[in-house]
C-alpha cells in the first residue's frame, strides 16, 4: 500500500493534484470525490482509502475547483460534473487495467452521480456513494435523486440511519425505485459523518469504514465480470 501525488488537468485554469492509493493485488480503482466541507486530505477521507486500499481496492482522490480555491460555496453542478469527467479520465490512465468504480463522500457521490447520468463517465463500472445527501438537513425530499433513473451502471448506497441529509425511508424508496441498478448498504446509528453511537451499533467509528470497505468489495461482482475480487 502506497500513496502518490499526481497532476492532472481539470478544465480549470490550474492544474490540479490528486492522491492515489495503490492497493497491494488491486482489483479495482475507486474515483473518489470529497464532501462538501472538506477536501481529498481529510481524516475521513484518508482512512477510507487506507481501509479500501486494505481490501485491494485502489482509489484515485482529487478536489473540485472551489475546494482548491478556498472557497466554502460548491461549484456549479456543470463544472462539478465537468471536473468528476476529467478526474475518471486521468485515473483511468493510471489504473492500468483495473477496473473504474467512481464515487464520493455526499456532495461528491452526488457530483459524480450527475456526472454518469449526463454519460460523461463511461469509464465508470459503478458508483459508490457515502452518504448520497438526498435532501437539506431535516428537510425530507427526493428532488435530488429524480436524476437517478437516468444512471445506466449500478450504484451502492452506504447510508446510516441518523444521517438528517437523507431519511432511510426515503432512501429505500428511491433505490427501490431504480430497481437492480441499486443496492443499499444500511449502518445502524451512523450519522452523516459515518460516526456511530458505539453502544447500540457495538462498532466504533474505524470499524464502520472498514465495514464500507468489504461491503464494496462484496458488490465488486455487480459491476462487471472483471471487477471482482481475486
Amino acid at each position: 500500500m502506497r500513496t502518490k501525488t499526481i497532476e492532472f488537468e481539470d478544465g480549470s485554469s490550474d492544474t490540479a493534484e490528486a492522491l492515489i492509493t495503490h492497493a497491494d493485488a488491486a482489483t479495482a480503482m475507486l474515483v473518489l470525490a470529497h464532501g462538501a466541507g472538506a477536501g481529498m486530505r481529510h481524516t475521513f477521507m484518508e482512512d477510507v482509502a487506507q481501509a479500501f486500499a486494505r481490501h485491494g481496492i485502489s482509489t484515485f482522490r482529487y478536489e473540485f475547483p472551489y475546494m482548491r480555491a478556498g472557497r466554502s460555496r460548491t461549484d456549479p453542478t456543470a463544472v462539478a460534473e465537468a471536473t468528476v469527467s476529467r478526474a475518471v479520465d486521468a485515473a483511468s490512465r493510471h489504473a492500468g487495467d483495473l477496473p473504474i468504480l467512481a464515487g464520493g463522500k455526499s456532495f461528491g457521490g452526488r457530483m459524480t452521480s450527475h456526472a454518469a447520468a449526463s454519460g460523461t463517465i463511461p469509464q465508470a463500472r459503478g458508483l459508490v456513494f457515502l452518504g448520497f445527501p438526498l435532501h437539506q438537513p431535516n428537510k425530507p425530499s427526493i428532488t435530488r435523486a429524480a436524476h437517478l433513473d437516468r444512471v445506466e451502471q449500478p450504484m451502492l448506497f452506504h447510508q446510516g440511519t441518523r444521517d438528517t441529509l437523507a431519511d432511510l425511508t426515503l432512501i429505500r424508496e428511491v433505490t427501490d425505485r431504480l430497481g437492480s441498478r441499486a443496492t443499499l448498504h444500511v449502518i445502524e446509528t451512523a450519522d452523516h459523518s459515518f460516526r456511530v453511537l458505539k453502544k447500540k451499533s457495538g462498532m466504533s467509528d474505524a470499524e464502520v469504514v472498514e465495514l464500507i470497505a468489504k461491503r464494496t468489495v462484496m458488490s465488486l461482482l455487480r459491476f462487471g465480470p472483471s471487477c471482482h475480487a481475486k
